[in-house]
């Protein structure tokens, strides 16, 4: 703060008079003392005659000092009753100079604190808690403080995951000053005791209940349960305790299921372009074999090679070919990769089935992009238990 009212206590004014002051003279002898101030070369105008002996004019700062001697010579007297310009609104300024610097001040600290990550938000399911995920980073060093810079959000997805079996899958991003994580569990089913009995209505495939009812039988499960392939979710028994009677189980059980698939691509493509050179060989086949009248010498490296067998004279190309490494776009390997992906998944169950959301993670690591697609559906598990 010295150090600025220093520099502004050193500012020259006279280096920069480009303000213009209202001025009020009041003379006995106006006409001669205008005409007086125009031989000294002082430009004034807008001159209006308030009285017989008062005029307010307008001359630049920079005459200022002439006007004060002039007033001296001639016994006059002249009052500033306005300022406008740049060295006037300074003046004004650096009476403010303390309440400017600290506007600045915020304004860097803001700049400085949004580089930083000031509070994480986990969002878990039923097994595993967000102290557990709080205590794992930092384990790692991440925690409320930490510089943006230093964080990468899907190696800290894959350090979670490693670091915790009973998590499938993480999602972190950062969100302003908010590192917000998303976690899905690992849910481990039951072991299921497998009865021989055809009446049952059983689960084709792994899931989590959504909605069960039975139209025969009876139910096992209830909404949220966690079910295995193979499990019994109708049982082919009706009645009450002690009045029990079998019968042929029926229903509709809607579960959660997922379907993921991921996939490697490498970032670099090696493409195969002709160089311009080529060779020509020409030969007949008799009786099987063959007898050239034309045979050069191959010395290409990499070549393509192509037969033309229009006539009795045959003849055989060689293009020399040039391998050159292409650098592919990541967003473009990503876009395709996942169109090939969901292709892939969506032989993989019927129409029936409803897709609740897909959730895609990609990573970068040396020169391979790995891409992972994670299908969350809807659908009906239930079956008809075979002998």
């Amino acid at each position: 703060y010295q150090l600025a009212m220093r520099g502004i206590a050193m500012f020259n004014f006279n280096n920069y008079k480009k303000g213009i002051i209202r001025i009020e003279l009041q003379s006995q002898k106006l006409e001669k003392i205008i005409n007086f101030i125009l031989k000294r070369d002082v430009s004034i105008y807008n001159v209006v005659r308030c009285s017989v002996n008062v005029i307010i004019f307008s001359v630049d700062y920079s005459n200022y000092e002439k006007l004060k001697e002039i007033s001296k010579e001639t016994n006059c007297r002249i009052k500033i009753i306005e300022r406008q310009g740049f060295p006037f609104d300074f003046i004004k300024l650096r009476r403010r100079i303390a309440v400017i610097i600290g506007i600045f001040l915020f304004i860097a600290l803001i700049i400085l604190l949004s580089g930083y990550i000031w509070e994480i938000d986990i969002i878990t399911e039923k097994n595993v808690s967000p102290f557990e995920i709080r205590e794992q980073l930092l384990n790692m060093g991440i925690k409320a403080g930490i510089n943006k810079k230093s964080l990468n959000v899907y190696n800290l997805e894959e350090e979670i995951i490693k670091g915790n079996d009973n998590i499938m899958w993480a999602k972190v991003r950062i969100e302003g000053s908010k590192l917000k994580i998303n976690v899905a569990e690992r849910q481990s089913p039951p072991v299921v005791t497998k009865k021989d009995n055809t009446n049952n209505v059983i689960a084709k495939k792994d899931g989590q209940i959504v909605s069960a009812y039975a139209k025969e039988g009876t139910l096992t499960v209830k909404n949220g349960d966690v079910v295995r392939k193979g499990q019994i979710l109708i049982s082919g028994i009706q009645g009450k305790e002690g009045s029990t009677y079998p019968v042929e189980a029926s229903g509709v059980v809607i579960a959660k299921t997922y379907y993921e698939e991921g996939m490697d691509v490498p970032l670099t493509k090696i493409e195969r372009i002709r160089t311009g050179k080529e060779i020509d060989n020409y030969y007949v086949v008799i009786r099987g074999k063959k007898i050239y009248l034309k045979n050069s010498l191959n010395n290409f490296t990499n070549y393509d090679k192509i037969e033309e067998d229009k006539f009795f004279i045959k003849k055989e190309i060689y293009y020399e070919i040039k391998e050159k490494p292409i650098k592919l776009d990541v967003n473009s390997v990503v876009k395709n990769s996942i169109k090939v992906i969901n292709s892939n998944l969506e032989t993989k169950f019927d129409k029936y089935v409803t897709v609740k959301d897909k959730i895609v993670q990609n990573n970068v690591e040396d020169d391979i992009c790995k891409i992972r697609v994670l299908w969350i559906c809807e659908e009906d598990i239930a079956e008809k238990a075979k002998n």
